[in-house]
């Protein structure tokens, strides 16, 4: 009995435990229902003016979301610098590289091992807008994750700059090589 008591005081003496947080607990207007606190008598309410959702990318939306009106940005919206080349290609070869192979051709030792549908070949592509491979960089698509964690806004047009690179690199007509490189180029045997 002494042993029942003592628990029943132990358990007393703890006072509250509970596990959910009250926050969470609390009374709250539900979506579409009456509110008789307000004039109109609604429990949704307008954000007072002037607020920003979070989810709401602030500035020019060329930059911030590689978007304008609904359309992918056909230009990079930021000035493309050897500089921020080859801060793309550093971040290219960390973030994609692994998968879409260091000349984004889709051949990595990650593409072989991949039981699913290996990550494509990036100048096949070629002919889509920058503002399409902004979004792709940032949100992800099919399997790839976005990067809009680890890559901040310039880091991702730098990543977009370099891949563009990229493609004129492994798809640059012959005609737009300086002639001492275009004759040594004519000599050497096709691959």
């Amino acid at each position: 009995m002494r042993a029942l008591l003592a628990t029943c005081l132990f358990l007393v003496a703890c006072g509250d435990t509970t596990i959910v947080d009250p926050m969470e607990r609390q009374p709250r207007g539900r979506p579409y229902a009456a509110n008789a606190f307000f004039e109109d008598g609604r429990a949704m309410r307008q954000p007072p003016a002037g607020t920003v959702p979070r989810e709401r990318t602030v500035g020019n939306p060329a930059l911030a979301e590689g978007k304008v009106n609904g359309k992918d940005v056909e230009e990079i919206p930021i000035a493309v610098t050897a500089d921020l080349v080859h801060k793309g290609q550093k971040r290219f070869d960390i973030y994609c590289a692994t998968c879409h192979g260091r000349v984004g051709d889709g051949r990595s030792l990650v593409a072989a091992n991949m039981s699913l549908r290996p990550p494509p070949n990036l100048h096949e592509r070629r002919g889509m807008a920058v503002g399409h491979y902004f979004q792709v960089v940032s949100n992800g698509y099919g399997l790839m994750p976005g990067y809009s964690a680890q890559l901040d806004v310039e880091e991702r047009w730098a990543v977009v700059a370099y891949l563009r690179v990229l493609q004129l690199s492994q798809n640059a007509p012959l005609a737009l090589a300086p002639a001492q490189e275009r004759d040594r180029l004519q000599k050497e045997p096709k691959r």
